[in-house]
Order: C-alpha cells, then sequence, then structure tokens
C-alpha cells in the first residue's frame, strides 16, 4: 500500500474524486490535499504546491496533481525540493516517469484527458517501480545535487 497526495483545482476536481476511490479499490491509501469543494475559477498553486510539499516530506509516498492540461501543475509540484514530477499524456510518459525518473509526482491534464485514459494513466504510475538502472541513477544524482547545492 502506498500514500497517495492528490491535489487539483477546479478543472481537476471531478477526475480528482474518481482517481480517490480507484486508489481506494486498489489498496493505496488516497489523501486529499484539497479542493475539498468545488469552487469554479480557484488557482493551483496552493493544492498543488501543499500536495508537493507531504509527498517530499513522506518518504515512499507518490503524489497526484491535475489541472486543465497539467502543465503548469507539473511546474508548481517541480519548485518543491525533493520533487521529480512528469507530465503523463500517455502509458509510456507515465511508466516511464516511474521507471526512469523515479518520479513521485504525477500531473494529468482533466481537460485534454477522459476520465478513463487519467484513470489509467494513475493506474501505470503507482504500479511501475523504478529501474535502478545505475544510468538513471547517477542523473537523478546529478538532479538532485543541483537541487541541493544550485550548482553544476
Amino acid at each position: 500500500m502506498t500514500r497517495v497526495y492528490l491535489g487539483s483545482d477546479h478543472a481537476g476536481y471531478v477526475v480528482k474524486r474518481v482517481l480517490i476511490r480507484r486508489l481506494r479499490e486498489l489498496g493505496h491509501e488516497p489523501v486529499d490535499v484539497g479542493p475539498h469543494a468545488f469552487v469554479q475559477g480557484d488557482d493551483y498553486p496552493p493544492y498543488v504546491l501543499e500536495t508537493a510539499r507531504r509527498v517530499a516530506a513522506d518518504p515512499g509516498s507518490l503524489g497526484v496533481v491535475l489541472g486543465e492540461s497539467g502543465n503548469g501543475e507539473a511546474i508548481a509540484a517541480n519548485k518543491v525540493d525533493g520533487i521529480r514530477a512528469v507530465l503523463a499524456w500517455s502509458e509510456d510518459t507515465a511508466r516511464l516517469g516511474r521507471e526512469h525518473n523515479d518520479a513521485n509526482v504525477i500531473s494529468i491534464g482533466a481537460r485534454v484527458h477522459s476520465v478513463a485514459e487519467a484513470t489509467h494513466f494513475l493506474e501505470v504510475f503507482v504500479k511501475a517501480p523504478f529501474s535502478q538502472d545505475a544510468r538513471h541513477v547517477r542523473r537523478i544524482g546529478m538532479l538532485t545535487d543541483y537541487e541541493q547545492h544550485r550548482s553544476k
């Protein structure tokens, strides 16, 4: 079982509710970071940043952020130290984000994918393990070093 934090804005609110149910069915522990009610025109950064902050503070957990395209949400999540968020637009990008990048957050565009597609991307993401391949470990180490020291 994996703890999975989920945050969205109004564009991702309905899909987030579906993904929470699906995570429970799969035996995971979903944590809804918000919003907890639909509010047209709300802003994604507070929910996405808090989702990413919680993932970073909870080793072994994962995160899901949702918005209209998923682009802004991925950018916001990646502002949090310790987060490697990937934008999923296919099964391959969801899987490779975990296998090659050890991504801990998936960003999904709730208005550019069907609910079925978004659910499938999430299922692939939470199931895929990090490959532990030496080249991927080395590359992630380079990114972590930059994140910690802000130099080459």
